[in-house]
């Protein structure tokens, strides 16, 4: 089997780099992300538009895996709804083996304030707020901030180029430095789930790098589990896995190992689905 045949038949043989249904190889008893069958449909006027069908997926600690898709197809819905900023139709996501109850919404704002961390892709920072201020943001919402906090803070601006910038405002900076100051907001009380809605989208190369390094050290070494969005076969290559979004589910699934050399495989899946 080639890696340009789709793999949405379970029946199918499986190659050693490819696996089925947004699933790992090896998956650990309890991933940390545990999606099964959700669905969720909108309503214009009188019609039904279906945007995730039956979808599953399952994410381990420490893994980072790439949705990739057509434009239309449901990718921001998927984190929306994984987030619990939107509420699925039908289906179960579940958090380190806790279920994410969409009845209670102080459940699924607790969820996100503690134990999820959300980049968009227009950064969505508060303007008369400077840098460091941004990134501590999540943590004054919760409370007093102490001196542990301001350090991690410091060491997330270091990490991501900005610690000459903390004091400036967000009119201050670069579309592509604000966007490294979401993502160290979104890291800085150390989610369990990293939720990336194409974030290098907006971006140069240099700092599109420097985003990508971000989130696969918030993986390597802090152990979160990361799920980014984009466009790109180029970034997509530096995922563990590419899952491939079509007609609501995942068509297919690429084993990528961080293999960022290795791009043809992914524009071959992409040309195979017709994305």
């Amino acid at each position: 089997m080639s890696d340009q045949q789709p793999l949405n038949d379970p029946a199918c043989e499986t190659p050693a780099d490819t696996t089925i249904a947004g699933f790992p190889t090896g998956a650990a008893d309890v991933p940390l992300l545990h999606v099964s069958g959700l669905s969720k449909a909108y309503r214009l006027g009188q019609r039904r538009l279906p945007v995730l069908d039956d979808l599953s997926l399952a994410i381990n600690a420490g893994e980072l895996v790439v949705i990739m898709g057509p434009s239309g197809s449901g990718k921001s819905t998927l984190l929306n709804c994984l987030s619990g900023i939107d509420v699925a139709d039908a289906g179960s996501v579940s958090l380190s083996g806790e279920a994410l109850d969409y009845a209670k919404e102080a459940e699924r704002t607790r969820l996100r304030r503690e134990r999820i961390g959300l980049v968009f892709q227009f950064f969505n920072l508060i303007p008369t707020l400077n840098v460091r201020e941004n990134v501590l943001l999540p943590l004054l919402i919760r409370g007093a901030v102490n001196p542990a906090d301001r350090a991690r803070a410091e060491a997330l601006l270091v990490q991501i180029g900005m610690d000459s910038r903390g004091d400036h405002l967000p009119s201050q900076l670069s579309g592509g430095e604000m966007q490294l100051t979401s993502i160290a907001r979104a890291l800085i009380h150390g989610p369990e789930l990293l939720l990336a809605d194409e974030p290098t989208g907006n971006v140069n190369p240099r700092i599109a790098e420097g985003i990508l390094e971000t989130l696969a050290h918030a993986a390597s070494t802090e152990g979160a589990a990361v799920l980014m969005v984009t466009h790109s076969p180029e970034h997509a290559a530096w995922a563990d896995r590419v899952c491939f979004l079509k007609d609501g589910r995942i068509a297919a699934t690429l084993e990528q190992g961080r293999q960022r050399d290795r791009v043809a495989p992914i524009h071959q899946q992409l040309v195979s689905l017709g994305i």
